[in-house]
């Protein structure tokens, strides 16, 4: 019989459960759990009372557009936010966009004189409303405004309109 006492010791298996047990708790101890999956901002759905726009998103896609066309990128202005979020939620209360030239006389009134703005409802999604407004001529030459630098926007919910989301995104030298 041969001398076993040189060899190293053998580990005894393990039973299946015991194995599972002790890998999972490895697994879940190194933080390799299975992430919570949240939809990206792009895509989020803005047709509740809590949802709103992820601004920091919306000017990262609208300021790397922007890039593409040779144009500066955006930066995140307070009163532009704020002049948004009251635009979006004014057409919200009156169940209608309103004009761009109003909200531009606004704006002028209220210091920002060079401001323009897109306007508009229906879009539950920041990748809809970012679509729409490239599609169209009229948005598009908003968001290629070649001496914005600053830019504010917001939606607002409408749960009983017609449109049920209204957005404001306002942009400015």
């Amino acid at each position: 019989m041969a001398d076993l006492s040189s060899r190293p010791a053998r580990a005894r298996p393990m039973s299946c459960p015991a194995a599972l047990a002790g890998a999972l708790a490895l697994f879940n101890i190194a933080g390799c759990t299975e992430p919570v999956r949240t939809q990206p901002a792009f895509y989020r759905d803005l047709g509740s009372p809590s949802a709103r726009v992820d601004a920091e998103a919306a000017r990262a896609t609208i300021s790397a557009y922007r890039l593409n066309a040779g144009l500066a990128t955006l930066r995140l202005d307070p009163a532009l936010m704020q002049a948004a979020e009251q635009e979006a939620a004014a057409m919200a209360a009156a169940d209608k966009p309103a004009q761009a030239d109003a909200v531009k006389a606004r704006l002028a009134r209220d210091g920002q004189p060079d401001a323009d703005a897109n306007l508009s409802a229906g879009y539950r999604r920041l990748a809809e409303a970012f679509s729409g407004w490239r599609d169209s001529p009229q948005h598009d030459r908003v968001m290629r405004a070649p001496k914005a630098t600053r830019m504010g926007i917001a939606s607002a919910y409408a749960p009983g309109s017609k449109y049920q989301v209204y957005w404001a995104l306002i942009m400015a030298p």
